[in-house]
């Protein structure tokens, strides 16, 4: 049968340059995880023991390193908002997700700045997004819908939230490991129907969220 174009696989690459996009990938990935994702690229490249045209020939972009660098655990992330939604505890699904989540954070400072940007020419990137958003909305429809999540909060709210405690998460897990946990209960505990009592005004918008974050100097996570 022949192979439609789209399918067709790209041809294995030469034992040198397999090794060299290795070490890039390693090399990035500990720059990420130290730095950030606005590491510069030479650093990387010096990182790794290889020439900055090397590094452009096999990543002609940030986001083509990205992707690179992250996919799998982007795309664990996404598995694991999958489970949340197939669990039955409402709240325990919502809280685990976001665990799980801050968790990743906490490892890897990198990740922390993926989730709170947006970076052209990284698709597993963009799904995320797009995924986490709709997974943490369903899990708060969810948890309100059981009485457990106060009703007069939307997904803007938790994002805020999250965003400023993670943050934190990176320095806090390399002070004293796991302690970030205590944090996040007392973030989680403030979103609990028990906890409900009027709130100061209206959520901002969807397009306002993102007027925030541009006004951070940064672009806001996507949708």
């Amino acid at each position: 049968m022949v192979r439609p174009k789209s399918e067709k696989k790209s041809p294995p690459l030469r034992r040198d340059a397999a090794r060299n996009r290795d070490l890039l990938v390693a090399a990035a990935r500990a720059l990420f995880a130290e730095q950030g994702i606005n590491v510069p690229l030479d650093e990387i490249a010096k990182r790794a023991g290889v020439g900055n045209a090397t590094l452009y020939r096999r990543f002609p972009t940030r986001g083509d390193l990205v992707e690179a660098v992250f996919h799998d655990d982007l795309t664990e992330v996404m598995a694991s908002g999958e489970r949340a939604l197939a669990a039955e505890d409402a709240w325990g699904a919502l809280t685990t997700y976001l665990e799980g989540v801050c968790a990743l954070l906490a490892r890897d400072r990198g990740i922390g700045d993926l989730m709170t940007t947006g970076i052209e020419g990284a698709p597993t990137l963009d799904a995320i997004h797009v995924h986490n958003h709709a997974t943490q909305s369903e899990l708060m429809r969810r948890a309100a819908a059981a009485g457990r999540l106060r009703t007069d909060v939307v997904p803007e709210d938790l994002l805020f939230a999250l965003s400023a405690l993670g943050g934190s998460l990176y320095a806090i897990e390399r002070v004293r490991p796991g302690s970030w946990r205590r944090h996040l209960a007392l973030l989680l505990d403030g979103f609990r129907a028990t906890a409900q009592h009027p709130l100061p005004g209206p959520a901002l918008t969807a397009d306002e969220t993102k007027g925030v974050y541009r006004e951070l100097g940064g672009e806001p996570p996507q949708p």
